[in-house]
């Protein structure tokens, strides 16, 4: 029996094992999600939403469970992994409670003699694959709205969170969620190619770019929708008119939350030549103030990477980095007191855009700072990638803001120590940062068939 096993990254110790699911048993799961999913429609969307609270109750209750198991299987740092709960809770909570509004038939035409709506109706069985970096938030983001629309869900959440996901399914057997709506699945990326390729109505994605563009296939040859919250490379451009004080916190936080390994991350500074020193000093100030230590210690502010294979990815991209003249302002080094998948936070300047820290995703705690002369010169580095999902502009000027806003390639930007993160707020890239948009009545739209129904009055 092959079995995924669950490694606590802060010490490198065995947390405990899931049974890797079989081709039969996913067939299966996907033939009880096709044969539960016309009930679970045909109960109403109102009764849905009851259904779904007792769901979210569980969540409430068991919230410091799941944090520690966030914590200690993918190395989040305790208070960060309870902020994604709270996370996850709230946009739970806005899911149930605007769901009705969005989701009522619309007019369209009317006259004396006809009536035209739109009425929304569900996809059928959507196979959604989580990735492991934000456990709770990311399965609420791509589950709920799911369910709320009367499509049902097999999942596979990432093999680097085995224990998390089977927690997930017990506490859905605990509510009053009626059996064949979720169906869980669990392994790695054969796992999930089984997966999309059973008998499916939608796929829903978070993941990797690399992936995304393998699914993308799969959904073209079966003609069926794909949603996907793929990678990211965002800019964060410090124009020269910033408060360096006033956003620095917020600079910090965009870049080094839960080790780095954040999709919509900052991920590349692009910062005004006038303003460069004073932000890479103020930087490393606080890069030094941090606590790096073990994720489920609540003193804990920066935990260690998701395992040893994402480690190896950021050493070979920081040893890219140095080997083409990068040099290294603070960090750069696995701290030697302690066992598991540690990387110091790290700050590089002299950066060519032939390193890998500037042309690849770098999903750790490796931040490349480069300076800039003019506007022009900023758009142009902010858009040097393939990615597009976040970005972020630090100016007092809102006109700037404005206009940089525009001009810059991605599905989201934020001006200063505002976050474009709300779940009333569709949430998705461009180019390879994927197709399609999570939340508001974006997502719910995303994940429905929309039919127009003419009738005589």
């Amino acid at each position: 029996m092959s079995t995924l096993v669950s490694i606590n990254p802060s010490n490198y110790e065995r947390l405990g094992e899931v049974k890797i699911s079989t081709k039969k048993e996913i067939k299966g799961k996907v033939e009880l999600a096709h044969s539960s999913q016309k009930k679970w429609n045909d109960i109403g969307l109102s009764k849905r939403l009851d259904v779904l609270k007792s769901l979210l109750f569980l969540f409430i209750e068991q919230k410091k469970e799941l944090a520690l198991l966030s914590s200690q299987e993918m190395g989040m740092p305790y208070n960060e992994a309870l902020d994604d709960l709270s996370f996850g809770i709230e946009y739970f909570t806005w899911y149930l409670e605007n769901a009705e509004k969005y989701l009522k038939p619309e007019v369209t035409f009317e006259d004396e003699k006809e009536i035209h709506k739109v009425i929304y109706e569900p996809k059928g069985v959507a196979a959604v694959i989580i990735t492991w970096n934000f456990p709770f938030s990311t399965f609420v983001w791509q589950v709920i709205q799911n369910l709320i629309v009367g499509n049902t869900v097999v999942l596979k959440c990432s093999e680097k969170i085995p224990l998390f996901g089977k927690k997930i399914e017990e506490i859905f057997i605990q509510s009053k969620i009626p059996k064949g709506v979720l169906n869980e699945v669990y392994g790695d990326g054969e796992i999930g190619d089984i997966l999309v390729h059973q008998d499916i109505n939608l796929i829903c994605f978070t993941g990797s770019s690399k992936i995304g563009k393998k699914l993308y296939k799969v959904a073209s040859e079966k003609l069926i929708s794909i949603l996907m919250e793929l990678g990211g490379s965002a800019s964060g451009i410090v124009f020269e008119d910033a408060d360096i004080d006033k956003v620095i916190e917020s600079i910090y936080f965009n870049k080094f939350l839960n080790c780095g390994q954040v999709c919509d991350g900052l991920k590349r500074l692009i910062v005004h030549e006038s303003k460069f020193d004073e932000v890479v000093n103020k930087l490393e100030k606080i890069i030094k103030s941090k606590k790096i230590g073990i994720a489920e210690n609540n003193d804990t502010e920066i935990g260690p990477l998701v395992s040893k294979s994402q480690l190896r990815i950021i050493e070979e991209q920081m040893e890219n980095a140095i080997l083409k003249g990068a040099k290294i302002v603070v960090g750069g080094q696995t701290p030697k007191n302690l066992k598991g998948s540690f990387y110091e936070p790290t700050l590089l300047i002299d950066i060519s855009f032939d390193m890998k820290v500037w042309k690849e995703e770098v999903f750790g705690p490796i931040l490349p700072i480069v300076s800039f002369k003019t506007y022009e010169e900023a758009i142009k580095l902010a858009n040097n990638t393939v990615y597009g999902l976040g970005g972020y502009i630090f100016t007092e000027n809102k006109k700037l803001f404005k206009k940089a806003s525009f001009e810059i390639d991605t599905g989201m930007v934020c001006q200063n120590n505002i976050l474009y993160i709300k779940p009333c707020n569709p949430f998705g890239g461009n180019k390879d940062s994927g197709l399609g948009r999570m939340h508001g009545k974006y997502g719910f739209y995303e994940l429905c068939q929309i039919k127009i129904i003419a009738e005589e009055q």
